[in-house]
């Protein structure tokens, strides 16, 4: 397992005073949903509420994803998040050795989760600039007789990527010529600005898992609760939910009854928080002289130009000294040093154009 420049930065970090603006962290500001929140739980409302729920999940939470996604209840797993459940398919599909192609720049989890199940993370340079039949080049050149799985994430956490149908298609051409899963990860499904985001699942329903979350769309983060949508070949499900068992056992119960209330009723509430996020990422994408996000709740600013001879850690120990927190992109990827990570949501709109604006002097913007 690798330590990153952050560990290195977490003490001073820790140490800030004043207004810190902590733009790093793939989180909301905001709470989730009236009905939805923690202290809108009783247990006489729910006398269930502190046992264990079902290893699958909750019964009524499955069966409203079920129709939601028009799948089989049999192919869904509730999991303890997006984490958890990347977690589990790791721990049900690789053996030790076994190599996953990342999609790089990648979120900075997915490698300790491939190392931590004694599998290989490879990187491929791909989410930038690679599109359509490029970037299916990009994933055939770095397949070896050891590969067993793509994990591809859209709407894209660094990037704000929203990739479409022909890039995915080659995505899907690459597992299908050799015999590949693909992990698909969708957590900012609901926050795909530039156009509609396209299913993996609905291209290669064979061979896809695919990892949805409510930390993201709906604010709930520190609830762990996700789910797995699995191949239509139910057996794989079956096994997943043995693997599940013996790591997390069932996600918090608490959370998978605060889930089904926002899938029930918080629509409108989905609807403006997404208006939010993207009026805040516009303005910072505006205010940075960068391209607007296609798709969820970051921007990926290559910052090369103001780096001295220390490199990123010396750019990152100048902006908290102006108490800005970024994440370095040196943990979304090896050829990614120059680059910083700016989460547009994790604070107050008006908090995160104050961040941004300290960005922008150290930037010379």
């Amino acid at each position: 397992m690798q330590g990153s420049l952050f560990t290195k930065l977490a003490g001073r970090i820790a140490q800030l005073e004043g207004e810190v603006f902590p733009l790093h962290v793939g989180d909301s500001w905001l709470q989730p949903p009236q009905g939805a929140q923690m202290q809108d739980l009783a247990s006489s409302d729910h006398p269930s509420l502190h046992r264990y729920a079902r290893p699958q999940g909750n019964g009524a939470l499955l069966s409203a994803l079920a129709e939601i996604h028009g799948v089989d209840r049999g192919r869904l797993l509730i999991t303890t998040g997006a984490t958890g459940a990347l977690d589990a398919i790791a721990n049900t599909l690789l053996d030790p050795g076994d190599e996953v192609l990342i999609g790089a720049p990648y979120w900075p989890l997915i490698r300790g989760i491939v190392t931590a199940s004694r599998g290989r993370a490879v990187e491929v340079d791909m989410m930038l600039h690679a599109r359509g039949e490029e970037l299916g080049a990009a994933l055939e050149s770095a397949v070896t007789p050891r590969t067993v799985a793509i994990y591809i994430n859209s709407p894209h956490n660094p990037t704000g990527r929203v990739l479409t149908e022909e890039d995915l298609a080659a995505v899907v051409a690459v597992a299908r010529r050799h015999d590949l899963w693909i992990w698909s990860d969708v957590v900012y499904e609901h926050h795909a600005y530039a156009r509609e985001p396209v299913s993996v699942l609905s291209l290669a329903p064979e061979r896809t898992f695919e990892v949805h979350s409510f930390s993201k769309a709906w604010a709930m983060a520190g609830n762990r609760c996700g789910f797995i949508i699995g191949p239509e070949d139910l057996e794989h499900s079956a096994i997943l939910r043995r693997t599940s068992t013996h790591t997390f056992y069932s996600a918090p119960t608490a959370s998978q009854f605060a889930a089904l209330s926002a899938l029930r009723d918080g629509q409108s509430w989905l609807k403006a928080s997404r208006d939010h996020y993207l009026a805040s990422g516009n303005a910072a994408a505006d205010r940075l002289g960068v391209p607007r996000p296609e798709g969820g709740t970051f921007l990926f600013l290559d910052v090369a130009d103001q780096l001295g001879p220390k490199g990123l850690e010396e750019f990152m120990h100048r902006c908290l000294d102006r108490n800005l927190v970024l994440a370095p992109g040196s943990s979304c990827g090896s050829a990614y040093g120059g680059y910083v990570r700016l989460c547009f949501t994790s604070a107050p709109p008006a908090a995160v154009a104050r961040g941004v604006e300290v960005l922008a002097e150290l930037l010379g913007r």
